[in-house]
């Protein structure tokens, strides 16, 4: 019994969420949609390079970096070059991005 009243609530929990999410995602469209000075477009990619350092293209920006043999001490210095912070490092990962 305890089941079957419990996978109950679950589902209408569940529902409830949806119909929730979908009425209230759209008002959020139809905003984004009119605004002129919305971001057009969002593209990224990612650079490895070899070493503690990985830099963007221009024109983009580091949004998240990843290092190699399991470092995660790293930073992001001017905006665009990924630096991780370990003393031994064999590769660096950036992720770029570029709005408009």
């Amino acid at each position: 019994m305890r089941t079957t009243t419990c996978s109950l609530l679950i589902f209408i929990s569940l529902l409830q969420l949806t119909v929730l999410v979908t009425t209230e995602g759209k008002p959020i469209e139809e905003f984004h949609s009119h605004r002129d000075d919305s971001p057009k477009a969002f593209s990224c990619t990612t650079v490895k390079a070899t070493g503690t350092l990985a830099s963007c293209p221009a024109g983009m920006i580091a949004t998240g970096c990843a290092c190699g043999f399991a470092c995660g001490s790293w930073n992001i210095q001017n905006e665009n070059i990924c630096h991780c912070l370990c003393p031994i490092i064999d590769w660096t990962l950036a992720r770029c991005c570029r709005l408009g």
